[in-house]
């Protein structure tokens, strides 16, 4: 029998009118993510469950980290609950400035999280930031552009079958281009794909010294790959284009190829939002046969920062958005390709999950990303498309600026990289590395 959002508030209203004397209003600072975008219209089970209000502050990306970053630096108090991620997770902890989530509840099941993300969400053992969803990255593709030119993806393909099919599928009278990737500059944007891609070059930020590399052989194949691919087989304007974009491209049909997170797969292979749902195939992101694989690992998850004053609520809602209830509540509603992916085990060992064609992929790209080792050469830093160090996201959304514009045509890629250098080479030694 299917559970309908009202018939769980009904059988829960008790607890709102027990609740009533203690309930409060907390707000929420989230990203403009679908399945984000998808928890607000389930809030009133939480309400009905808690008595407790929720008000959202929805923003795009790069803003949104720009502004709770701000806010939680200088203890500006507007949010009960931020949407964070596995860089600032440990950071933030280091400093004080999160709530610990050691003491949820035991039907929370704290151990059901997928190590790799409990463990990006950690510091010095204790979680700091529950995931909504994880994610890697991986390629979604058309199927029927690819049997139409004769070609198939590799389930691990390399850098060149992207090129081919990417120049195979490429039909710019009909609209059509051969790949879409993400071009926007900010260190979440472009540079998440970047640095992501580098470490199947042979590239990494920085050596053993913190010395930066971008004068590198290998940071300079990969950013003129990228560029080869996308001047010759991208959307125009693509320096504009981030996740979100790039989404409603492939959505209505335009992108032969896309390379990005994980959790895009649910939303391009719907028909109510899709025009290309029933032809969407995946595969991981390629590789040179070095090692690593160009794809990520992150989560978006939930954080209290510390000093809230309605810190009981807002760990109430934590715990609601994030336990396996639900998970079971969203499947019940719109069915299991809907559910927040790559954060609970649980959810891969439900052999109904198990139907849903791109759930192996999604943790098998999870499983292949290495914080720990991201590089070919030994580096002195963790991360995957980011190097866990306060001063990186400054650092990297600059570089991500130079990226974009030779990706614009207003820079080679030559000035883009010496530019790249410089900017990393002043910003560490200033920071006293």
């Amino acid at each position: 029998m299917k559970i309908t959002k009202g018939a769980l508030m009904g059988a829960t209203a008790f607890a709102a009118i027990a609740a009533g004397m203690n309930a409060e209003t907390i707000t929420i600072a989230t990203v403009n993510n679908g399945d984000m975008v998808r928890m607000q219209g389930y809030a009133d089970d939480f309400t009905a469950k808690t008595g407790h209000e929720v008000e959202w502050v929805t923003l795009e990306e790069n803003v949104l980290r720009e502004k709770v970053t701000t806010d939680i630096a200088t203890k500006g108090g507007q949010f009960d609950i931020m949407t964070i991620g596995m860089y600032e997770a440990p950071i933030w902890a280091k400093n004080d400035w999160l709530v610990s989530l050691d003491d949820m509840s035991a039907e929370y099941d704290i151990n059901d999280i997928l190590p790799a993300m409990r463990g990006g969400l950690s510091y010095e053992g204790s979680l700091y930031a529950a995931p909504f969803y994880g994610e890697s990255s991986m390629i979604m593709y058309r199927t029927d552009l690819m049997e139409a030119a004769g070609l198939e993806m590799p389930s691990a393909p390399t850098w060149d079958d992207v090129k081919m099919a990417a120049e195979a599928m490429t039909d710019e009278e009909n609209g059509v281009y051969g790949v879409c990737l993400r071009g926007k500059a900010g260190w979440g944007e472009n540079m998440a794909f970047l640095t992501a891609m580098s470490n199947s070059f042979g590239a990494r930020w920085f050596d053993e010294d913190w010395n930066a590399q971008f004068d590198s052989e290998e940071w300079a194949s990969t950013l003129n790959f990228y560029l080869d691919l996308m001047n010759n087989y991208g959307p125009p304007g693509a320096s504009s284009n981030g996740f979100t974009e790039n989404l409603a491209l492939f959505q209505q049909g335009k992108c032969g190829m896309w390379i990005d997170a994980t959790v895009a797969a649910s939303f391009v292979t719907n028909p109510d939002d899709s025009t290309v749902a029933d032809s969407v195939g995946f595969a991981l992101a390629a590789d040179n046969g070095l090692g690593p694989r160009g794809n990520w690992l992150w989560a978006w998850a939930l954080a209290i920062p510390a000093g809230t004053e309605k810190e009981a609520a807002a760990k109430e809602f934590v715990e609601w958005a994030t336990s396996k209830e639900y998970i079971e509540l969203v499947a019940a509603n719109e069915g299991w390709a809907n559910v927040p992916p790559g954060a609970r085990t649980s959810l891969y060992e439900n052999p109904e999950y198990q139907k849903v064609p791109f759930a192996k992929m999604t943790l098998e790209s999870i499983n292949s990303a290495d914080p720990l080792k991201p590089t070919v050469d030994p580096v002195p830093y963790q991360g995957v498309q980011f190097v866990a160090i306060p001063e990186f996201s400054g650092i990297a959304t600059s570089v991500g600026q130079e990226f974009a514009a030779a990706l614009a045509g207003d820079k080679t890629a030559e000035e883009a990289l010496a530019a790249a250098q410089a900017i990393t080479t002043r910003e560490m030694e200033k920071a006293g590395y």
